[in-house]
């Protein structure tokens, strides 16, 4: 049931953390990967697809142009699974942020994740099966503090799940999005530089501790596989327990 060979994965932001984690999960797994990145630096995660026997492709591509994105997914080849899971974020009141980074930070996280899903979506419906993943976030579902351009990103990323998974489902393209918890990234060294800020987050954390990356692959892998076939439009929270509490 949670066999992928034979499938191609594509995962966005996938040089570390979330990315790289779901990456690594997926080829185990059995799918060979396209592997992006804003820079050309992933030999890390490339080796870990490598050594776990499947094939591994790059693709470079700044995602904080949008109108390219289309045009350069044509030349991918055919995707089965996609994970959008690049994103950016810039902290900070919402008085004194600035209007470049609100549109930074829905450029990367919102325009780019609409126009990459249309144009390998397209070939999905056309053959009548495919797995899409966003990568949501917490704040899919909370306000947060001082973050209101990713906020507002996520929620939309929220939204675009749900209207794209009632969209594709007759034609076999499943939707649903993940929504990690407070995770060990780059994104929340800010958090976790702070003494007090991480030691207030992880007394609200049920298991207790903060989230790793390959905390992240099973639930990819799920929603990517034949075990998934009947869930289109959910958000599944891997944040242990943080929304329970």
């Amino acid at each position: 049931m949670f066999d992928l060979s034979g499938r191609t994965a594509l995962v966005t932001g996938a040089r570390t953390g979330i990315g790289r984690g779901i990456a690594a999960g997926l080829a185990r797994a059995g799918a060979d990967l396209v592997l992006h990145g804003h820079r050309d630096d992933l030999d890390e995660v490339e080796e870990e697809v490598v050594r776990a026997g499947r094939h591994a492709r790059r693709w470079v591509l700044d995602l904080s142009d949008p109108a390219r994105v289309a045009e350069a997914a044509a030349g991918l080849p055919p995707i089965d699974i996609l994970v959008n899971n690049a994103g950016i974020i810039r902290r900070g009141p919402a008085l004194s942020q600035s209007a470049a980074d609100w549109t930074d930070v829905l450029a990367v996280n919102l325009d780019s994740v609409y126009f990459l899903t249309r144009a390998v979506g397209a070939g999905m419906v056309e053959r009548g099966s495919g797995k899409v993943i966003m990568v949501a976030s917490l704040l899919s579902f909370q306000g947060g503090l001082n973050v209101a351009g990713y906020t507002a990103s996520k929620h939309a990323v929220a939204g675009l799940t749900r209207a794209l998974a009632n969209e594709w489902a007759p034609h076999g393209v499943q939707v649903n999005a993940i929504a990690p918890g407070y995770i060990v990234t780059n994104n929340t060294d800010a958090l976790r530089s702070d003494d007090e800020r991480e030691a207030e987050i992880r007394a609200r954390i049920p298991a207790g501790r903060w989230g790793h990356p390959e905390d992240l692959a099973g639930a990819a892998v799920f929603l990517s596989s034949p075990a998934a076939d009947y869930v289109t439009g959910h958000i599944l929270a891997v944040d242990g327990g943080w929304m329970a509490r």
